[in-house]
């Protein structure tokens, strides 16, 4: 990074988290969907570390930031602490290993979401369904989908569930599974998912445990038989 010549930001934090947001969006205050080092942030906009940490905390309460000790500052969901163990897992995964465990999973924690979800919880979670609702494209539409599927998966709160859930998005994440799944998405198909989480959503927001349940799980069948069909016979 070089140095910066520009003067001191001198706006609250809750402003420093605004330009933040747009600086993010644009990709130069990230790498790998890692944020800048904090002292590099500091650096950068010549504020506090007490300051640019204000910033961050309202950036993470909002849902845009994801942070873990030891690792760093996410724009996207961390990958499970283990990652690099997984690869080989990641390498002999098809689609179907796949679909059939997240069908297992995944259902029990959109019902655990709408029981222990708290209510700051589901309000960034109302935003981030939102987002998946606005996605008119193949990579905008993964972008929110894999945010989605997270919070319900940190609403659950059950950090032994959450590693799990954790494990399977990293092996998704590191297989060869880039070209069936934008395949698949066509204006119609992605018009079908985001009606199928607003029905997730609606169910988890309103605490219906049971039909949040059911609607992740035929939301699920859908994804399985959009990749799977096309895939059949087909390596991960």
């Amino acid at each position: 990074m070089s140095a910066n010549s520009s003067p001191p930001f001198e706006g609250t934090a809750l402003d420093l988290a605004q330009l933040l947001q747009s600086e993010i969006a644009t990709g130069r205050l990230c790498k790998n969907e890692r944020l800048w080092p904090e002292r590099d942030l500091a650096a950068q906009f010549r504020v506090s570390r007490a300051k640019l940490r204000q910033a961050l905390g309202h950036l993470e309460i909002s849902g845009l930031l994801y942070r873990r000790r030891g690792q760093g500052t996410f724009v996207t969901p961390p990958p499970a602490t283990d990652a690099a163990r997984l690869q080989p897992l990641a390498n002999c995964t098809s689609l179907q290993n796949m679909m059939e465990v997240r069908l297992e999973v995944e259902p029990a924690l959109a019902r655990l979401a709408a029981k222990r979800g708290s209510q700051d919880a589901k309000a960034r979670f109302a935003k981030i369904a939102c987002e998946t609702a606005q996605a008119d494209d193949p990579e905008s539409y993964e972008r929110s989908d894999d945010r989605f599927h997270y919070a319900i998966a940190q609403m659950a709160e059950n950090p032994l569930f959450l590693n799990v859930y954790e494990a399977i998005r990293t092996v998704r994440a590191q297989a060869n599974w880039t070209s069936p799944r934008a395949a698949a998405y066509s204006a119609d198909v992605l018009e079908l998912l985001s009606a199928q989480h607003d029905e997730i959503s609606k169910a988890i927001l309103d605490a219906r445990a049971s039909e949040a349940e059911e609607a992740m799980r035929r939301h699920l069948e859908t994804v399985s038989q959009l990749l799977i069909r096309p895939t059949a016979g087909q390596a991960s």
